[in-house]
């Protein structure tokens, strides 16, 4: 078990680095709302178990309030 989380955890760095190197050319808002988005994401995985719908959830509030922040 701890392999296959070491594994899910490298996994999810290397996805969070590339993901964010796309970021160059954003507005500050949308780095905002793409991190709040991202955040919110893991944080509903977190509290439901990784629950897809929680996850999703979680995203979506995330990423409204980092729009709503840097406004």
């Amino acid at each position: 078990m701890k392999t296959t989380y070491k594994v899910a955890i490298n996994a999810l760095t290397v996805a969070m680095c590339l993901g964010l190197g796309g970021c160059s050319g954003m507005s500050a808002q949308d780095k905002s709302t793409a991190i709040g988005a991202g955040v919110g994401a893991v944080g509903g995985a977190v509290l439901t178990g990784g629950s897809a719908v929680g996850t999703v959830g979680g995203a979506a509030v995330g990423g409204v309030i980092g729009h709503e922040l840097k406004k």
